[in-house]
């Protein structure tokens, strides 16, 4: 018995449910919950032109139509903007693509300094390392008759600033 209760309290007649419809339409903006089991197509168009219009000042209307307007130097000037930013950004592509060749130079280069300097230090320890410093102190006292220096033979300078010492006279 409560099971039919309910449901007949749940359920509105024909004419309820019209006459709801029909208010439910007039506040459809202001009351979005339907009650009712299909859904309603909207007539947007019909509810636009149905909308009270503001009504704008000429002024307005004048500067909306100014604001839209394009004349011939208008159209020139937006012409020349384009080809200044076309130049500007052909110009900024060249020189980041000369910057880009410029740094695999400078890389390249590194890479060859880095090269050279080793095979120069190989060079250099190779010579130093094949040097028999006995052998030349033999052919000097031996064969050239030199002798190590004696204590008044040795004179000391003062370093004068410059990296070198020119000797003039004795």
């Amino acid at each position: 018995m409560a099971q039919t209760k309910s449901v007949r309290t749940s359920h509105r007649t024909t004419k309820q449910r019209t006459a709801h419809a029909g208010s439910a339409n007039r506040k459809m903006n202001r009351d979005t919950y339907m009650y009712d089991n299909t859904a309603r197509k909207l007539d947007v168009v019909r509810q636009l032109q149905e909308a009270p219009r503001k009504q704008i000042s000429n002024e307005t209307r004048k500067n909306r139509d100014k604001a839209t307007h394009m004349n011939v130097t208008y159209v020139l000037f937006l012409a020349f903007a384009l080809c200044v930013c076309a130049v500007v950004l052909i110009q900024y592509v060249e020189l980041q693509s000369d910057l880009t060749t410029k740094v695999k130079q400078v890389s390249r280069l590194e890479s060859q300094l880095n090269n050279l300097q080793l095979a120069n230090e190989e060079d250099y320890n190779r010579v130093v390392s094949s040097i028999d410093l006995e052998e030349i102190r033999k052919i000097a006292i031996g064969e050239l008759g030199m002798t190590y220096a004696k204590e008044g033979q040795i004179i000391k300078y003062e370093k004068a600033g410059s990296d070198y010492m020119r000797r003039v006279a004795e």
